[in-house]
Order: C-alpha cells, then structure tokens, then sequence
C-alpha cells in the first residue's frame, strides 16, 4: 500500500515563551515492513538549530533548537509511505518458542531485557493465567486470543491528551483508548514472559472518518518472526495497512513531541489533525 499523510499540531501560548530543545518522532520508520519514498517537516517560526538522529529502536528523530521566545509554534509533516506487509503471519516460530513459557538463550533474553522486566501487574497476570488456560499455551494461539479479547470485552473511544492508563484500570474498566488497550496488551505478554513494545503511528481506518487521530499498537518478539504488530483497538494483527513511527519499551518515550516549557507557569494549547490519503486507490 501507499500512502500520502500529512500531521500538524500548533502550539499556542497565552504569552512569549522560551523552549527547551524539543524532540520530534515525525518520521516513519525504514524497514523490510514499510519504505519513506517522500517526508518534509516544515516548522513555523524555523528554529535556530535541526538536527536528525537515530533513537534507540532505529526510527528518526528531530532535535530543534530555539534561540528566541515564541507565541505559537505550528509542526507539519508530510510524508509519502509504501507498505509491504501484506501478510502478518509470514513467519515460521522457532521450535523452541511454539509454547509458553518460552525458555529464551541467556543473550537473547539479556537483549530484551528493556522489553519484559517491569513490575507485574496483578490484574494483567490474572488475565494472562486465564488465557494460557485456554490456548493451551500455544504461544501464537494465546496472542490472538488476547487480542481478540480485549478487542471484545473493551469499549474503545478517544481520548486526545493524558498518559495512558495502568493495565489493571483499563481492565476494570473494560474501556479504555488505544494506548490503554496497548499498554494492557503489552502487560499480559509481559506476565507471561514475551518482550512487548509499544507503537506509535498512523492506521488507514475509515477514508470517511472526518478526524484522524495518531493510533497506538504493540510489537511482540516473536523468535523466529522478529517483531509482530498487534493492534486490540481493532482485533488486528497488523498488516500494510498500518504506517509505524517509532517503537520503544515505555510509551512515553513514543511522543510525537517531547520537552518542556521553560518560561515559568505558563501552560500551552494544542490543536491538531491528521490526513491519511491512500494512493493505491
């Protein structure tokens, strides 16, 4: 698939204000699943310094600086993306990781290490206990199941600003946005020892939809497949039609935009929006 897609978010403030260095995760990520064939980042006022560095899960990041005060700052990114994987299951399990709990090779398990050790959360082990009962602990059979359930017992709805929530309250709760539902997903895999990251990016949805949103999914390491998508705001194991920006441990780390206002108490306001065009229409 390809796809043209435009994001812009413009800050307002109620009076000038001096930035920190500010950091962007705006550029799609450069894989075997997905290829940036076009991207432009355009920043109103231009900063006094943009530099371009890789993170720590290979994506791209923009670090811009500013010398001056500001009243608004507008970001917008245009972006032309080819997908490639048509086929979410194209893979083969290595024999030694078709059931759970998987016994992972010292060094391997050091390397995902960031991607599992956190501190359990009762409610997702519970859930997970539950769903190894009824897969039978076949590894692939436990994910699907997580993800169609909580693509069946949670209502998804929008909810534009605020960190996401535990993984036990968006169970409670049965409803939750979809970095609630992510960060719950990630929770269950990780109480049964399979390394879970999460994803920030865009998903092609409805071409009727009116207002796009930036979308949330995780990435399990699967031996033998790498690192699969699964989305459980839509039931999906993710496929070309979704376009990844970046993807690491902890959520926050996936912003769009990250740093601070330096000018004491003063608070800003965003509004933004997003255009998803496909061109293979």
């Amino acid at each position: 698939m390809r796809y043209r897609i435009h994001h812009q978010l413009v800050y307002t403030y109620p009076e000038p204000v001096q930035l920190s260095p500010q950091i962007l995760r705006l550029y799609p990520r450069c894989d075997c699943t997905q290829t940036v064939q076009a991207w432009q980042l355009t920043l109103d006022p231009p900063p006094l310094r943009r530099y371009h560095n890789i993170a720590l899960d290979g994506s791209t990041e923009v670090q811009v600086i500013y010398n001056q005060t500001i009243r608004h700052w507008r970001i917008q990114m245009a972006t032309e993306v080819v997908t490639h994987r048509q086929n979410p299951f194209d893979f083969l399990l290595d024999p030694w990781a078709v059931h759970l709990p998987i016994d992972y090779p010292q060094r391997l398990a050091q390397e995902l290490h960031p991607y599992w050790e956190v501190p359990p959360d009762p409610v997702a082990t519970t859930l997970a206990q539950e769903l190894i009962m009824a897969t039978d602990g076949q590894v692939l059979a436990f994910l699907s199941e997580l993800n169609q359930t909580l693509y069946r017992e949670c209502t998804h709805f929008i909810r534009p600003a605020g960190t996401p929530w535990p993984a036990g309250v968006t169970w409670q709760q049965r409803r939750g946005a979809c970095r609630d539902l992510t960060v719950l997903f990630m929770a269950v895999c990780r109480a049964v020892g399979l390394a879970a990251r999460f994803v920030s990016g865009y998903h092609e949805g409805d071409p009727d939809w009116q207002h796009r949103h930036l979308h949330a999914w995780a990435e399990v390491y699967l031996p033998g497949g790498g690192w699969r998508g699964y989305d459980p705001t839509h039931g999906l194991a993710v496929n070309d039609r979704y376009v990844a920006l970046t993807a690491r441990p902890q959520p926050q780390d996936t912003l769009p935009v990250t740093g601070y206002i330096l000018t004491p108490g003063v608070n800003s306001h965003l509004e933004y929006e997003i255009k998803i065009q496909g061109l293979d229409e």
